[in-house]
């Protein structure tokens, strides 16, 4: 069941206050798992059960999407904002240094907790802010056709498309590679919340001059990339792995950018071998073996 918290932010124009939604699930280490621009908690769905036979597990709509409200007003959306918030919303939660799987935008915010120190280990699955100026335009431009097509098309023409396999994959084959797995309830409810999110314009614009150029040493990263993935081509996963030498690269077989629900299993194991090896080095260096 989803609830709501409230956690204090500190900013320049002094102390505010910002609200999440979260679900909460599992008994054991902590994990916290990021969804993408545009996409709610209920990405996680297909692997939360799983993982919380070994973890507690909190899933987050991030500030300005699914249920949770915009950021107050003057909070910028950047990483220098929104890192701080997280390890804010962590700290009111209970969660002492969480293992962290994050999706694309989440793949780059779990990177970037590990940098400030706020996490044991990190596995991002696409994550964002690997790729060539290029490659960043092409999937900037996609990702506004998205929330476009999201906001102009009627909820009668959403509900009837969502009930065919065409129709789901007319909708969200830009990240699923199997979208026709998608029950239609959850298309509908990814569209609505892709169309709503009130945080979507001001975090893409914060990601425009985003590229990540420095290592994340001293705890196990696990990067790992859908072989179908079309917005986030998988070459920068490669990319990736030369900024991230200790990281290890995982290919995801047949999987697009949100795999959670092309292989739930896969991405459930690549999720909780992440968090096994960093229990077991105690928060050493990941192995460098490529899968």
């Amino acid at each position: 069941m989803t609830a709501t918290v409230s956690f204090p932010l500190d900013t320049p124009a002094g102390p505010r206050e910002a609200t999440v939604a979260y679900e909460r699930r599992g008994a054991g280490e902590p994990l916290l798992l990021l969804h993408g621009i545009g996409h709610h908690l209920q990405a996680w769905h297909p692997v939360l059960d799983i993982l919380a036979t070994e973890h507690e597990v909190v899933a987050v709509d991030l500030p300005g999407f699914g249920a949770s409200p915009a950021l107050p007003d003057g909070v910028p959306y950047g990483l220098g904002s929104v890192v701080p918030a997280l390890g804010s919303l962590c700290a009111t939660l209970g969660l002492d240094r969480p293992h962290v799987a994050g999706n694309s935008l989440g793949g780059l915010l779990a990177l970037e907790m590990a940098r400030a120190g706020l996490v044991r280990s990190v596995t991002a699955l696409s994550p964002a802010g690997f790729w060539s100026e290029a490659e960043r335009r092409y999937a900037f431009s996609t990702l506004r056709a998205m929330r476009a097509g999201a906001r102009v098309l009627p909820r009668p023409a959403l509900d009837r498309l969502s009930r065919t396999a065409a129709g789901r994959a007319a909708l969200t084959s830009t990240i699923y590679a199997r979208p026709g797995r998608r029950s239609p309830e959850a298309v509908v409810a990814e569209t609505l919340a892709l169309r709503e999110a009130p945080g979507f314009a001001e975090t893409l614009a914060a990601g425009e001059g985003v590229l990540v150029t420095e290592d994340v040493p001293g705890l196990p990263v696990t990067i790992a990339w859908g072989t179908r993935d079309r917005l986030l081509l998988r070459r920068q996963g490669v990319r990736a792995k030369r900024t991230l030498p200790g990281a290890r690269l995982v290919r995801l077989p047949g999987c697009g950018h949100v795999p959670m629900n092309d292989d739930p299993a896969l991405v459930a194991r690549v999720i909780l071998d992440t968090a096994r090896e960093a229990s077991a080095v105690a928060g050493g260096p990941a192995r460098t073996a490529t899968v």
